[in-house]
């Protein structure tokens, strides 16, 4: 028995092709998932083009996330029919991902799909919302409220930037967003952006104190971007990093940190303990209408894929984000 997937081969370069493959190439685990659909995340795309050396092992399926439902299960916590998802642990780098019509992995790296969210929905915001959510809980466990002031979201229209910005409105918070993408205003301030800033103030080296403007920053970008945000940190402000979009530097001073008082947080959404992920999750499903959940991210068949691979690196896409429906190939 086949199914399709998309496979990474490399000689010299890396190949992406959508091809058929045996059940029996799955990796080992102890329950297999038909999926339904998965995500094009940044890390894929990377993956996919061959621009970065993201994949440690080929052949590789990509997808560091998916959600689908249970074909075949050894573990007592789920049984066929199971609606779950999965995203991080190495998946599509490491270990076969999510664009495939199967998966099969370790039961501890599932969860079920959460009260408030369906397979689709869950992918329509991802591994990019969930760690928008990470972010959210990571800034209020270090005392931002409301009241404190207003959070700059970076990225604001990769799927980080626009969850994390429905997310903190939604909350009462006064959100701020930054991009270059002028045709994704009116969908920001929909989504609960109070004002937006040109990307263009951050993303050049700027002075290591600056005007105190913001109590909070969830920041995807990195480098000279997360550098200025945390110079114009206020008083005792907070900092989530979780992204590194312009660069994996950071050529900041100390000043923010010790005349500042200023907190930066790095979050992690591949490793994360299963704890932490049920809290995001359930947060998730809790949080968001599905009508603000379904504007996230532009739905297209595996098959085209390889297509938004470029586009999505080059930041072309109006939503940022990618739903891949996996399943009825």
């Amino acid at each position: 028995m086949t199914f399709s997937a998309l496979l990474l081969q490399r000689d010299e370069v890396t190949h992406a092709e959508l091809t058929q493959v045996n059940h029996d190439q799955l990796p080992e685990g102890s329950v297999t998932v038909r999926v339904q659909f998965s995500t094009l995340n940044y890390k894929d795309a990377l993956a996919i083009t061959g621009k970065a050396p993201v994949v440690r092992q080929f052949p590789m399926v990509p997808g560091i996330d998916f959600a689908g439902v249970v074909a075949h299960s050894d573990d007592p916590e789920f049984a066929p029919g199971d609606a779950v998802l999965l995203n991080g642990w190495g998946l599509g780098e490491s270990r076969w991902g999510g664009l495939a019509q199967y998966a099969r992995v370790p039961a501890k790296w599932l969860q079920h799909v959460p009260e408030g969210l369906t397979t689709r929905r869950s992918m329509m915001l991802g591994t990019a919302g969930y760690t928008a959510m990470l972010c959210v809980h990571r800034l209020e466990a270090l005392g931002l409220k409301p009241d404190t002031g207003p959070v700059l979201v970076t990225g604001a229209n990769g799927g980080v930037g626009s969850t994390a910005i429905a997310l903190l409105a939604r909350r009462g918070y006064e959100v701020v967003a930054s991009t270059g993408r002028v045709d994704s205003h009116a969908r920001l301030q929909a989504l609960g952006a109070t004002r937006i800033v040109d990307r263009a103030q951050l993303s050049e080296p700027g002075k290591p104190l600056q005007k105190e403007l913001w109590a909070g920053v969830v920041d995807s970008v990195g480098s000279h971007t997360l550098a200025n945000a945390c110079a114009a940190m206020r008083y005792g402000g907070v900092v989530a990093a979780c992204g590194l979009a312009q660069g994996m530097d950071l050529p900041a001073s100390v000043a923010p940190f010790i005349l500042r008082g200023v907190t930066l947080a790095g979050v992690d959404s591949v490793y994360a303990p299963m704890a932490q992920r049920h809290v995001a999750w359930a947060d998730l499903g809790a949080s968001l209408p599905g009508e603000i959940i379904d504007t996230m991210a532009e739905e297209v068949p595996l098959d085209q894929a390889v297509r938004y691979a470029e586009p999505l690196l080059a930041g072309k896409l109006l939503h940022g984000r990618v739903l891949i429906k996996v399943e009825d190939q």
